[in-house]
């Protein structure tokens, strides 16, 4: 098995065996001889000054854990970041060169400095031997593994390469297993209503999968900006995976990693896509050459680039829309030979569309580049400016 880390590559290093403590079990070392650890809670920037870093680690696809190869230098540490639920076996195994090395396993929303669920300095329930951890979890979320050189070698500034290695249970069938118990900060059996994906490119894309692994087959693509519901989520593969739904119909269901969803303000308020023109017939008249009509229950108008049928050349289509703040809205646009395609928007992002008989079961498909949304729903083609939606 190989690590799959966001945060920087790491040295090799050599197995050794045979280690010495006294200290009580479960709790960090507190004497001379505690960990060189950064105290907790502080800033990442100060973090990195006092060497202390931050690796999550991911397991390959259809993997159980990982094998990660280290070096930390006198008051070095690492903190590995693993995700797990309530139930599930986590195992850990350290080799040092360095024999003043030792680990310290934390619940979710606990670090260096506070009690630690397990010391590999110490024997007891769920440390079988030195630097060796094997027990069911109590919580479901991120675990932290802090690797650590004891003060005394600390300070002589020693060096220790090591071999770290991590399992967790296989959490089997998510879509038959009972709801989350124990869960740290809400984040899988509740959570909120909605999920917004955030990728680190605007334009970026997360993979919707049939089950909660990398290793499953691909469903579609979520855009950034997609709103999608939360139906639940699970940790596999040491990370959180969501089970989420779009809102667009026809619709797509499956699972995505969390680590690209944010929540969503989105409140489920939209109205039905057809009513916001015909709850008041004759207000919202076609905006002839963008203009808005005297009396006009549109908040806005004007002109976008519109194609009707495959291989036509961009045109120039009216369009109106109401806008309900923070990006929600419904577009009309008008075709210039007739009939009208309605557009609804959450969060500056188009979810769903009206839909005709004739539209069978084309879908919608959403790119953005620079401030602009190429729409396109089956042959018909759209590009709307963000100050469509946003005003400006």
């Amino acid at each position: 098995m190989a690590a799959v880390l966001i945060g920087g590559a790491m040295s090799l290093g050599l197995p050794a065996s045979g280690r010495v403590a006294n200290v009580e079990v479960g709790i960090a070392p507190a004497h001379a001889e505690q960990p060189a650890a950064a105290p907790a809670k502080r800033k990442s920037a100060q973090q990195a000054k006092d060497g202390t870093r931050s690796e999550q680690v991911l397991f390959k696809a259809g993997q159980t854990g990982t094998s990660i190869k280290g070096k930390i230098t006198g008051y070095e540490s690492v903190l590995y970041r693993v995700g797990a639920e309530a139930g599930q076996t986590m195992s850990v195994a350290l080799k040092p060169s360095n024999l003043a090395t030792y680990f310290n396993v934390y619940e979710p929303g606990k670090g260096p400095g506070e009690q630690a669920l397990a010391t590999g300095s110490a024997t007891g329930p769920m440390v079988p031997d030195l630097n060796r951890f094997k027990g069911k979890l109590p919580t479901s979320g991120t675990y932290t593994i802090s690797v650590y050189m004891m003060r005394s070698a600390a300070r002589r500034n020693e060096r220790s390469n090591y071999v770290l290695d991590i399992s967790i249970s296989a959490l089997g069938d998510a879509s038959r297993l009972p709801p989350v118990q124990r869960d740290y900060a809400d984040g899988l059996q509740g959570g909120p209503d909605y999920w917004e994906v955030r990728t680190a490119h605007p334009t970026g894309k997360v993979e919707l999968r049939t089950s909660p692994s990398d290793a499953a087959s691909e469903v579609g693509n979520l855009a950034s900006g997609t709103v999608l519901r939360n139906l639940g989520c699970r940790m596999n593969e040491a990370r959180r995976w969501c089970h989420v739904e779009t809102l667009s119909a026809p619709g797509l269901s499956g699972w995505t990693a969390g680590e690209s969803l944010r929540e969503s303000s989105y409140v489920g308020t939209q109205q039905p896509l057809k009513s916001a023109a015909a709850s008041e017939p004759g207000n919202f008249d076609r905006p002839v050459g963008g203009v808005r009509p005297q009396g006009s229950g549109f908040t806005a108008t004007g002109l976008i680039p519109c194609a009707r049928d495959a291989g036509q050349p961009m045109a120039q289509c009216e369009f109106g829309v109401v806008r309900k703040g923070n990006g929600n809205g419904v577009a009309t646009v008008f075709w210039p030979d007739g009939g009208t395609r309605v557009i609804a928007f959450e969060s500056g992002t188009p979810v769903s569309f009206d839909r005709s008989r004739a539209d069978g079961d084309v879908r919608m498909k959403v790119d953005r580049k620079a401030g602009l949304l190429t729409v396109t729903i089956g042959a018909q083609r759209f590009e709307i400016p963000d100050a469509v939606i946003y005003g400006g």
